[in-house]
């Protein structure tokens, strides 16, 4: 079957089982075997080895890992708080209660690596104290599903981990890049959000600034604060791997649940494992049979053609990471965040390391633009997460989300052309080694 053709018949298909609600992992692996009906250069016998290989990887481990601990965490009481810890810090102010939102967001993506599973964890909190106090239920809707993409922006991130086993680049260095890429973003929608609250008048927590609750909330939420310090700080300590780290977190998410914080008993610990295991298979499903597509999209010489194509129409590196910005963006509103970067990654970073665009650079630029796709229909997972826990009509909701949309387009745009903001604490630690 001819490159061109192949594609599109692998992508219209894909495209109409969407459409029809099929899972993404199973509309990828249908328009496989379809493609293989139909006459392509695999068999079926590559289709299913792939898929095994695809999974059979030790970064991989990392993903069901920290998804595990993400669900731990919540369950044991973790996010509520860091959500009171920073209420003391900052939510007198005026907009406070949505500055609290969007750095709790942060703090725990720094858990979590997952964008709904942010937006669950400090939703279900953050949305009824926020209207009770009364800002626009619309806008805190809105404030929590843009906040929610942090969690794949900020490290760890499982997006991370998939860019690196895509394009076999360091995870510990994705990892690290993530950090000033995920605070731009959070200090955009931060801006945002207190021009919005003065506007409309919307105050603070209604208490006054103390040092004393500050220090109280400190002490209860310590065990909370030190889990990125743990994950990261052993990373770049050389203490363990990012697939150890995300082991050892889920030993701290059950040591702090059960014996400090008690907020896991046997009941809700078989409940979040029951909970991580059917995304830690959902995830995989789209790892296998990405996997294969991408092997297949090689195979029929895509990749080759997607490159002399911008190659040749294509000689400024600003104007590449345009285009390459724009598709992203288009594609995060289409398909699954993981299985954009299965796909993509292998196809797109080749062509921007030849416009001497770095790796770990593009992973972040990738990793930004498709979690923007959390919150653009129609796939939009955060926005039906938010829908769940505000009881909103989606289109509604998609409405409002647009303000938050573009001041993130602007962080990944300052992200993009500014290098730094991704490579600077690399060069940093270098540096220092």
């Amino acid at each position: 079957m001819e490159g061109a053709i192949a594609c599109i018949v692998i992508f219209v298909l894909f495209m109409a089982l969407c459409f029809l609600t099929v899972p993404i992992g199973v509309a990828i692996g249908v328009a496989c075997i379809i493609y293989f009906l139909m006459g392509g250069a695999v068999d079926m016998n590559y289709i299913t080895t792939n898929m095994f290989t695809g999974c059979d990887s030790f970064p991989l481990l990392a993903i069901p890992f920290f998804v595990l601990a993400g669900t731990l965490m919540e369950g044991g009481g973790l996010s509520k708080r860091l959500v009171n810890f920073f209420d003391a810090f900052v939510g007198h102010k005026t907009g406070g209660l949505a500055i609290v939102c969007v750095i709790a967001c942060l703090f725990f993506g720094a858990i979590s690596g997952s964008g709904p599973a942010t937006v669950a964890a400090i939703g279900t909190i953050m949305v009824p104290t926020m209207v009770e106090k009364g800002y626009n239920k619309g806008f805190t809707m809105a404030l929590v599903a843009s906040a929610g993409c942090l969690g794949t922006i900020i490290p760890p991130s499982i997006p991370m981990v998939m860019y690196g086993v895509a394009t076999d680049t360091s995870i510990a260095d994705m990892f690290m890049a993530g950090i000033l890429p995920g605070i731009t973003c959070g200090l955009a929608l931060i801006i945002l959000s207190v021009i919005i609250s003065k506007k409309n008048g919307w105050t603070g927590n209604g208490l006054k600034f103390s040092i004393s609750r500050v220090f109280r909330e400190f002490i209860d939420a310590i065990w909370a604060l030190l889990v990125p310090v743990i994950i990261l700080g052993g990373i770049y300590g050389g203490f363990f791997t990012p697939t150890e780290a995300a082991a050892v977190s889920v030993a701290y998410a059950l040591i702090v649940g059960l014996f400090i914080y008690r907020e896991l008993d046997l009941k809700l610990m078989w409940e979040k494992f029951y909970e991580a295991s059917k995304t830690t298979g959902t995830i995989l499903l789209i790892v296998a049979t990405g996997t294969v597509l991408s092997k297949i999209l090689t195979l029929e010489g895509i990749p080759t053609m997607v490159a002399e194509a911008l190659g040749s129409g294509i000689h400024s590196k600003i104007l590449l990471l345009l285009i390459v910005n724009l598709i992203l963006l288009v594609v995060g509103c289409l398909m699954e965040t993981n299985s954009a970067i299965l796909i993509l990654a292998p196809i797109l970073e080749p062509i921007a390391a030849n416009f001497g665009v770095s790796p770990v650079h593009f992973g972040i630029i990738m990793v930004v633009n498709l979690s923007i796709g959390f919150i653009t229909p129609p796939v939009g997972a955060n926005l039906f997460v938010a829908c769940s826990i505000g009881n909103v009509r989606f289109a509604d909701l998609a409405r409002r989300v647009v303000p938050f949309l573009i001041a993130l387009i602007i962080g990944l745009m300052i992200i993009t052309y500014v290098e730094g903001v991704s490579l600077l604490l690399s060069h940093l630690l270098t540096g220092a080694g």
